[in-house]
């Protein structure tokens, strides 16, 4: 389905931004929380403690998903999870108001011409949309083959190796 045309931008989040990650974090595992089972803290909120290393650690990068100028989501990235270099989507979420309109796979393109080369990514067999997704942007963006594993419980789903090249 092709919608009109939106203005797709990565900003990478400064430290100073780490709290409106976190705001936004709360929406994606909302909606996680129905496939995998995730509960909210006493205080209402649900945790996600993967947040700092983005801040502290080298090979991670973070950056939100603009449409039209306005925040639309977040992607996280690892580089060498595999220690040979790839690059991983670690986490990646584009808020409903924007689903279904190429925001998602244009982000994706934008995440994978920052790091030309190997990349790797999982999603939850239970997320539909995420599999369809994520299986038809691979197809667009990789050279040569692309491996499909399986990753067993507790996080059972599909992981995709694949390599991109420079534009």
């Amino acid at each position: 389905m092709t919608l009109a045309r939106v203005d797709v931008e990565l900003a990478a989040v400064a430290e100073a931004d780490k709290p409106v990650l976190a705001n936004v974090l709360q929406l994606y595992q909302y909606d996680f929380s129905e496939i995998r089972e995730l509960d909210l803290t006493p205080h209402g909120t649900f945790t996600y403690r993967y947040l700092d290393p983005y801040f502290t650690e080298p090979g991670r990068e973070a950056y939100f998903i603009t449409v039209d100028r306005t925040l639309g989501g977040f992607a996280l990235l690892r580089g060498d999870v595999d220690d040979d270099g790839s690059w991983n989507v670690a986490e990646f979420f584009v808020v409903r108001r924007h689903r279904r309109r190429g925001v998602g796979r244009r982000a994706a393109r934008l995440l994978f011409a920052r790091h030309p080369g190997e990349w790797t990514l999982s999603f939850d067999r239970n997320n539909a949309p995420a599999e369809s997704l994520w299986r038809s942007v691979v197809a667009e963006a990789a050279t040569g083959a692309i491996t499909e594993t399986e990753r067993p419980p507790p996080i059972a789903g599909t992981r995709l190796r694949f390599t991109v090249s420079a534009s």
